[in-house]
């Protein structure tokens, strides 16, 4: 299809420059995060453990790909797309995944859907939205529902263009940071990490809604 030059890579990357031409302010950069930087980003997390997974913003899919091939046979991602031609294709591209969950929904509505499924809390979450666009109160609220959203040990991984995000996640208990030069443009890389204690006692779930892991 499309001649012997034709992937789906060229397709993905295709979609990826036309919607950022439309929303070039939503869309970070105007390709998608290369191999070295869906690696390092991947690293981040332990997948023996991680049986929930949410990513904010996955766009055409490639730390998305990239999970699923990790995750274990119990574990769900939940994907939330805003950009509904994005979300249409990632729909097609996990149709045979039942562990992928793809919501054309803000991050905002994260714990609603956890909700609905009888999920606690997320292991990991993963962000490439540029945080650095957002009103600062949506910015502020959209982490504090993020933190909540992690049971006690878990982690917020980003991948952004300014390192700016650190002075306004300061209710995480920990954060590192690693500069990523193989993307264009080059990326920060941070973990921010909720203590699994705090003052020596165990963090209570935040949610009152009992786990349930689903296949």
């Amino acid at each position: 299809m499309g001649g012997p030059g034709f992937t789906v890579r060229n397709f993905m990357s295709a979609l990826f420059f036309k919607r950022f031409l439309q929303n070039p302010f939503r869309i970070a950069s105007i390709i998608p995060s290369s191999k070295a930087l869906v690696e390092r980003v991947a690293s981040k997390i332990d997948f023996s453990q991680a049986r929930t997974i949410a990513e904010y913003g996955p766009g055409e899919g490639v730390h998305s790909r990239e999970l699923a091939n990790r995750m274990s046979a119990d574990s769900q991602l939940f994907l939330f797309e805003l950009d509904p031609a994005f979300s249409r294709d990632l729909e097609r591209q996990f149709a045979d995944d039942p562990r992928v969950h793809v919501i054309n929904r803000d991050a905002t509505s994260l714990a609603e859907e956890l909700a609905r499924r009888g999920i606690a809390q997320c292991d990991y979450i993963l962000s490439g939205i540029p945080f650095s666009i957002l009103e600062i109160k949506k910015k502020r609220a959209l982490l504090q529902d993020t933190y909540d959203a992690l049971r006690p040990g878990g982690a917020f991984i980003i991948y952004q263009v300014t390192n700016e995000l650190r002075q306004h996640a300061t209710f995480f208990d920990r954060a590192e940071s690693e500069y990523c030069l193989q993307n264009i443009p080059p990326m920060f890389i941070t973990v921010f990490q909720k203590a699994q204690t705090r003052n020596g006692h165990a963090r209570p779930a935040t949610s009152r809604i009992p786990v349930q892991r689903t296949a």
